[in-house]
């Protein structure tokens, strides 16, 4: 994709043109009487992010995009909408959208073609536009594709052994330590991991990356990494294991993030964890009205096998918070009550830090990566009650799920100064332009705007 970006111009390259509806007309009144005639008789408006060819006396002799804004997705609509070959702006832009429109661009030609035998598209390649962070593009455009190409893999070319590989690359790419843990160590320290996962031949794991210098703040990402999730012996019907391949979407985030923040060289001490498990109704499957202890000793009783998320993500939590990190965060594809509350284009998210809570906001606004805070009402905390354990995984009620299941994983941290827990889709449900259908890194660009604000 990052070879849609070329640095130099040639024989047949056209001058790219943006207009609005603010610059249309001027731009127009300038133009000769045949291209007027053309652009009238065309259905072209500045506006939608449409784009077209203006004809000259030996074909065509510009492209015009009329820009309905300055986000990235406006850019890749140009690059989708405009005929193969090379585009260069005929106007500077400012610096941030020059940059936002290099990533745009080259997020266009995504595609997930690792089982395709198709040949590939024309492409349609832009002259880097001046001004732009060509450091930031690229690791933008690779953090997103990273997480995207892991959440469209199937699951059975991508078991928990496959997530910690990817992840052992990501650390080898830039210094990190990755340990992974799995078998007896983690049945003995991380026990509900261990037994959401224990009913698929494809052995659970806990992944951790370490990178960072100490004395750094610590940023401690946390990432749900279910590579399927069947419902286990609550098992779910044919229409909902359709997408279930994207329960990892979280790890496949939160590896995303660490990729930015390590390329970036953030001024942080990292801690990456990701609880990956296949949840199957193998012969060694959980069961409801088990109780299982968490690693944090609290008792769990499973009223749901198909609320197994936040079990991982528990043990996974408590192991983070024991350490008092200055920033967690957890990213996890955990409730369809998110979806219903906000759709599957805006992420929920919950904290108690208002500032963390506005900063995100904040990114998100500027990003049009969306997310909404939802309340961590402590009243429903009573849906979580057991008569046999310290709390149930599945609430009593279906009402308010994704604020019952952030309760659930409150319960296992106490100690961090700041949490904050995405609630994400993790998939495009319909193609947009740089969008296609499948898995996305939900919530990415809002928190790396987040965090280079916080530790820049």
């Amino acid at each position: 994709m990052l070879d849609t970006l070329v640095s130099r111009k040639s024989s047949k390259t056209l001058p790219l043109v943006v207009v609005n509806d603010d610059t249309y007309a001027g731009w127009l009144g300038r133009q000769g009487k045949a291209a007027q005639r053309w652009l009238e008789a065309s259905t072209f408006e500045p506006r939608g992010n449409r784009a077209t060819l203006i004809p000259g006396a030996r074909g065509p002799k510009l492209a015009l995009f009329g820009q309905k804004d300055t986000s990235p997705w406006a850019w890749a609509g140009a690059a989708q909408r405009l005929p193969p070959g090379r585009y260069a702006l005929e106007a500077p832009l400012e610096p941030a959208e020059a940059t936002d429109a290099a990533i745009g661009w080259a997020l266009a030609a995504y595609r997930f073609d690792r089982y395709k035998t198709d040949a590939e598209a024309a492409p349609r390649e832009l002259v880097w536009p001046r001004g732009a962070d060509r450091a930031e593009v690229a690791r933008v455009v690779e953090a997103i594709t990273l997480a995207r190409d892991l959440v469209n893999t199937p699951a059975q070319d991508l078991g928990p052994a496959d997530v910690a590989e990817a992840a052992k690359a990501l650390g080898a790419a830039y210094g990190a330590k990755v340990r992974v843990v799995s078998g007896k160590k983690l049945e003995d320290g991380y026990p509900m991991i261990h037994a959401v996962g224990r009913g698929s031949a494809r052995g659970p794991r806990l992944v951790d990356l370490r990178w960072g210098a100490k004395g750094a703040p610590t940023l401690t990402l946390v990432g749900k990494g279910v590579v399927f999730d069947s419902g286990g012996l609550d098992l779910k019907n044919a229409a909902g294991m359709l997408r279930m391949k994207k329960d990892m979407g979280g790890a496949a985030i939160v590896l995303g993030l660490a990729k930015l923040v390590m390329d970036a060289d953030l001024p942080v001490r990292l801690r990456v964890l990701v609880p990956t498990v296949e949840n199957l109704p193998g012969a060694d499957a959980y069961r409801p009205l088990d109780v299982l202890r968490s690693r944090k000793g609290k008792t769990v009783e499973i009223s749901n096998t198909d609320a197994e998320g936040r079990l991982i993500l528990a043990d996974a939590l408590a192991e983070a918070d024991a350490e008092r990190p200055s920033l967690l965060v957890d990213v996890a594809t955990l409730t369809g009550s998110a979806r219903l509350a906000l759709g599957a284009e805006i992420s929920a998210f919950f904290t108690s830090d208002g500032k963390v809570a506005d900063a995100l906001a904040k990114a998100g606004r500027h990003t049009g990566d969306h997310v909404w805070r939802l309340p961590l009402h402590r009243a429903y905390r009573r849906h979580l009650d057991s008569r046999v354990a310290d709390l149930k995984n599945a609430a009593s009620t279906s009402l308010g799920g994704a604020i019952t299941a952030a309760l659930f994983l409150g319960e296992f941290v106490d100690q961090a100064e700041s949490w904050l827990h995405l609630d994400v889709h993790a998939w495009n449900d319909s193609p947009k332009p740089g969008r296609p259908v499948g898995g996305e890194a939900t919530g990415l660009r809002a928190l790396w705007s987040m965090l280079r604000a916080r530790y820049s």
